[in-house]
């Protein structure tokens, strides 16, 4: 039996769907909430409330497991959040690869973050080989996922069959009200803005595969950059523009541009209650150019071929056309 967490994701909801096909009986977790889709009615899929900092449940939830398919993790940029992300992320992975350890799973595939490489050097592509060193460039989400990566690692020198995949942003359909997606809605409002930033992107469903096709392989003990390639924020935005037949953005903002946004954004949020679109950490990372070297995965999968980004977010602003 297989279990994911964080089933009611972006990207668990995606792994799921392609698990489902497979025929195999999956407990899919969720914490809060059921997303509101069709996923519900999979077939052999049964769905269970746990809260990953509860041991007790986290045990029971586990218990029967051969796989395990760790998505679950809390995203956030907001300066409230900085602490509790980092114990949040890092005590529910320990969690969770303790109880792995005591069942004995046959497998373990964790979902990590091209963020927890650490951006302290990005002067020069990170790879796997990359070490995490404290860095003004680094957010507390970041950091927060290199404390849960090395629980990971932790379990694997104590004999647990597992590894790690770090990929870049994630793109594809999904609630367009949150993490990436939003970028999306972004785009269709005609933000005029642009920074001259670089990261790597994937598309949502080359991951899920990925995680797949990892968990059925031999390898173990090791970690992957999972990236399409890198891109610039201004490509991803005017590709996006393009696709929805709207204007891409045009303005240079400056480094006192960027800060009064993110200001701006964080008022408004005092006001009304939204969450912001911007933050001072987003703002931040979207200023820097980080590149980053796929080749790893590649040469251990010779035959895999990434979604051109060009594709995802056309497909992306298909759906959303739809629904809007």
């Amino acid at each position: 039996m297989i279990l994911i967490t964080g089933a009611s994701g972006f990207l668990g909801q995606h792994l799921l769907r392609q698990l489902a096909a497979e025929n195999v009986p999956i407990k899919a977790m969720y914490n809060s909430h059921l997303p509101e889709s069709d996923i519900q009615s999979l077939p052999n899929v049964t769905w269970i409330q746990c809260d990953l900092l509860d041991v007790f449940a986290v045990a029971e939830a586990v218990e029967g497991i051969s796989e395990i398919y760790h998505c679950a993790g809390k995203v956030s940029f907001e300066s409230e959040d900085q602490n509790s992300i980092q114990t949040i992320n890092a005590t529910s992975t320990a969690n969770i690869v303790n109880a792995a350890l005591d069942e004995g799973i046959r497998k373990f595939v964790h979902v990590s973050s091209i963020a927890s490489l650490g951006r302290s050097d990005i002067d020069k592509p990170l790879t796997e080989e990359s070490y995490w060193e404290e860095s003004k460039n680094n957010t507390a989400y970041a950091r927060s996922k290199y404390l849960a990566e090395m629980e990971v690692w932790r379990g694997i020198a104590e004999g647990l069959n597992a590894v790690i995949i770090n990929p870049s942003i994630i793109l594809g359909e999904g609630d367009w009200r949150v993490g990436s997606a939003r970028l999306m809605p972004f785009a269709d409002k005609e933000f005029p803005f642009y920074t001259e930033g670089v990261n790597a992107w994937v598309d949502v469903r080359d991951v899920a595969r990925i995680m797949i096709l990892l968990m059925h392989s031999t390898i173990s003990g090791e970690r992957f950059i999972i990236s399409e390639g890198d891109h610039s924020y201004l490509e991803i935005f005017s590709l996006m523009a393009k696709a929805l037949g709207k204007k891409a953005p045009h303005i240079k903002a400056p480094h006192w541009a960027t800060g009064l946004l993110w200001r701006w954004n964080w008022l408004r949020k005092k006001i009304s209650g939204k969450p912001a679109t911007l933050t001072k950490e987003t703002t931040q990372t979207a200023s820097l150019k980080c590149w980053h070297d796929n080749s790893k995965f590649l040469k251990a999968f010779p035959s895999f071929t990434y979604t051109p980004i060009e594709d995802t977010i056309r497909e992306m602003a298909k759906a959303y056309k739809q629904q809007h």
